[in-house]
C-alpha cells in the first residue's frame, strides 16, 4: 500500500513539473519580441503594428480590411504546412528581393509586375531624410537604381535575424498567369525594351522557332507568346540559369513558407492594402500609394485571349510550372486553362 502511495506522489509530480515546464513554453512563444533600438523613434507607441493588425482594440471588431489580411497570412500558413516539407537555411542570395527600411522598421519583398516600381518609390520616400517627397515624382528607372534602396542580404546574419524577428514584413502577390502575361506584353512587345530582346527573345527565337529569319535571331523583338511559353516549358532553361525576376515565381522570390510574411496584399486589392500597410507603419500620413492611370492593365480577359492559342499540353506543364504559386495564395485555377 505504502509503495502504491509513494508511487502516486511520483506520478502527480511529475505531472506537475510538466505542466510547469508547459506554461513556462506558452508563455515564451507568445511573448511579443523586443523591437530593435535601430531606427526606433522617441516617444513613439510601444504597441506592435501587428497588433493593431491582429488583434485590434479590445472594444473594437476587426475590420473588413483586417480581417481580409488576417485570413490571407493564415491560408498562407496552412498551405505552407501542406504543401512544403524540407525547410532549408536561407541564404544571402535568397534575400536580395527584401528591400529594408529601417527608420520604419519594414521590410518588402518586391515581386516585378506586381506594382513594385510603385512600392519602391514610396520607399525611397520614406528612407530618403526629406530628399524626395512625391513617389510620382521619381522617375521609374531611377526607382530600379540598384543601391538606392538596402537590401537584407547587405546585413550581417545578426542583423538579419533580428530584423525579420522585429519588422512588419509584407508582399504583395498577383494572379500568377496574369502576371506572366505582363511580364511578356512589357518585355517582349514593346520596343524599347531592345535589352530583354537581345538577352532573352534572340535566345528563344533561336531554340522555339522553325528556320528563324536571320533578322529575328539578330534582333529578337518579335518573340510570340506561344514561343515564350515553350522557352518557360523547355527543362533546358532553368538548367542553364534561373528564371529572369519578371518570370521567376514568387514562391523562389521571397520564400513565403521560410519567412513569415505579417501582411499579404494583392494586386487585385492593391489600393486599399497599400493604405493598410501604411497605416501599419504609421506613415499613411507622410505618403500616400501611387493609383494607377493604366487603361491597359492585363486582367483575366486579356490572359485568356493569349492562352487561346496555348495548347492544353503546354498549358498543363505552365500549370505545374506555376502550381505552387496559386497553391500559397489561393488563386483558383483559371477558368480559361484547357489541360486535357
Amino acid at each position: 500500500m505504502m509503495k502504491t502511495t509513494r508511487g502516486g506522489r511520483l506520478f502527480l509530480a511529475t505531472c506537475l513539473g510538466s505542466l510547469f515546464v508547459l506554461v513556462l513554453y506558452f508563455q515564451s512563444i507568445t511573448k511579443p519580441e523586443p523591437a530593435l533600438k535601430t531606427g526606433s523613434r522617441p516617444g513613439k507607441s510601444r504597441r506592435s503594428p501587428l497588433q493593431t493588425l491582429y488583434k485590434g482594440d479590445q472594444q473594437l471588431e476587426l475590420s473588413a480590411a483586417q480581417r481580409s489580411l488576417q485570413g490571407r497570412r493564415e491560408l498562407l500558413e496552412k498551405a505552407c504546412l501542406s504543401h512544403t516539407r524540407k525547410r532549408r537555411v536561407l541564404s544571402p542570395e535568397d534575400l536580395k528581393h527584401l528591400i529594408v527600411d529601417d527608420k520604419h522598421s519594414l521590410i518588402y519583398c518586391y515581386v516585378p509586375k506586381v506594382a513594385c516600381t510603385n512600392w519602391k518609390r514610396v520607399l525611397m520616400v520614406l528612407t530618403s531624410d526629406g530628399r524626395y517627397t512625391d513617389p510620382l515624382a521619381i522617375p521609374a528607372n531611377e526607382a530600379h537604381v540598384a543601391g538606392n534602396l538596402r537590401t537584407l542580404s547587405e546585413f550581417s546574419a545578426v542583423e538579419i535575424n533580428q530584423r525579420l524577428r522585429s519588422y512588419l514584413k509584407f508582399i504583395f502577390v498577383r494572379e500568377p498567369f496574369e502576371r506572366l502575361v505582363s511580364a511578356y506584353r512589357n518585355k517582349f512587345t514593346r520596343s524599347y525594351n531592345t535589352a530583354f530582346h537581345k538577352r532573352y527573345g534572340t535566345k528563344i527565337i533561336r531554340r522555339h522557332r522553325p528556320n528563324p529569319k536571320p533578322e529575328a535571331l539578330e534582333k529578337g523583338n518579335d518573340v510570340s507568346f506561344r514561343e515564350f511559353v515553350q522557352y518557360l516549358v523547355d527543362p533546358r532553361t532553368q538548367r542553364e540559369e534561373p528564371f529572369n525576376e519578371h518570370w521567376e515565381r514568387v514562391h523562389t522570390l521571397c520564400h513565403p513558407c521560410l519567412i513569415h510574411y505579417d501582411v499579404v496584399g494583392k494586386y487585385e486589392t492593391l489600393e486599399p492594402d497599400a493604405q493598410a500597410v501604411l497605416r501599419l507603419a504609421g506613415v499613411e500620413g507622410t505618403v500616400k500609394f501611387p493609383t494607377s492611370g493604366k487603361s491597359t492593365r492585363t486582367d483575366g480577359d486579356m490572359a485568356a485571349h493569349f492562352f487561346k492559342h496555348i495548347s492544353p499540353f503546354s498549358q498543363k506543364k505552365l500549370f505545374n510550372l506555376y502550381r505552387m504559386d496559386f497553391l500559397l495564395f489561393n488563386y483558383s485555377t483559371p477558368e480559361f486553362l484547357r489541360t486535357r
